[in-house]
């Protein structure tokens, strides 16, 4: 079972990338199943829109998850109830639109659920994120309720992303963070066979701030009168992302390799 999660989608950039060059990918490393966070899509960089959504999934992608700027398109309030492929995190406040999990059938008839979750530090206000993640590990089992289980946690801290690995360890096919779209080296397998890694990155222009235009961003920092809203980077793209295979019998990873396509960043594709 090959499944790839692709990190946050930042503006025209990062999407048109991945629509473009997602179907060639699936086809060319035999993918099952695709994830993509897509909370940044929209034109702004803030939010995803029902058209972006759509794109996606067109372009190959079984499920979008987000994170802190999943109501930034005002527009998703209205769509999230009837597009279940689209998830928000679960342990937003309660009685929150959307669901912020589901069970899946994948390209090759495996179920396949996907939880996202947020940070607690230094993100919007929500329920704590250890005490859902607990609660889905009761109630979804690895090989009784799924086949496989991956993870998005969405965050900010270094410490609650490893700290959520560990929890997940054996119970869950994959744990990856998002959110501060840049990748990083520490991705592996666990002890008890669980793939993880910190961060997988953006998906969008590298040349940039965490996504958005470079030149404005620095006015901002440096509090330069005409510096404007934050807007995206609108260079080349980088794909950004992470290839699990994992184990048909156990439902755990057997090999982990990052997916980086593009762009100004070294590639990484085996």
């Amino acid at each position: 079972m090959n499944i790839l999660i692709l990190g946050d989608v930042a503006g025209p950039s990062g999407r048109n990338a991945v629509v473009k060059k997602l179907p060639d990918l699936i086809k060319k490393k035999k993918i099952d199943f695709v994830i993509v966070n897509g909370e940044n899509a929209a034109d702004t960089g803030f939010g995803i829109t029902e058209k972006n959504a759509e794109d996606f999934f067109n372009a190959g992608a079984d499920v979008i998850t987000s994170g802190n700027h999943i109501w930034d398109e005002k527009e998703t309030v209205k769509f999230i109830d009837k597009e279940k492929r689209l998830l928000r995190p679960e342990n937003l406040t309660k009685g929150s639109p959307g669901k912020g999990f589901g069970i899946f059938v994948s390209k090759n008839n495996k179920k396949v659920a996907v939880i996202n979750l947020m940070g607690n530090v230094y993100m919007k206000k929500c329920e704590d994120v250890f005490q859902s993640a607990k609660k889905f590990i009761e109630d979804v089992k690895l090989k009784k309720d799924a086949d496989f289980i991956v993870v998005d946690m969405h965050g900010e801290i270094t410490s609650e992303k490893m700290a959520m690995g560990y929890l997940f360890d054996g119970k869950a096919t994959m744990v990856v963070g998002t959110h501060t779209h840049v990748p990083t080296s520490d991705h592996r397998i666990m002890e008890k066979g669980t793939a993880y890694q910190t961060d997988i990155g953006m998906c969008g222009d590298y040349n940039s701030v965490i996504g958005m235009n470079r030149d404005n961003s620095l006015k901002r920092f440096l509090k330069d009168s005409s510096a404007e809203n934050h807007f995206p980077a609108l260079g080349e793209a980088t794909i950004s992302g992470l290839l699990v295979v994992a184990d048909d019998e156990t439902g755990l990873a057997k090999k982990v390799q990052p997916i980086i396509l593009g762009g100004s960043l070294q590639e990484r594709i085996w």
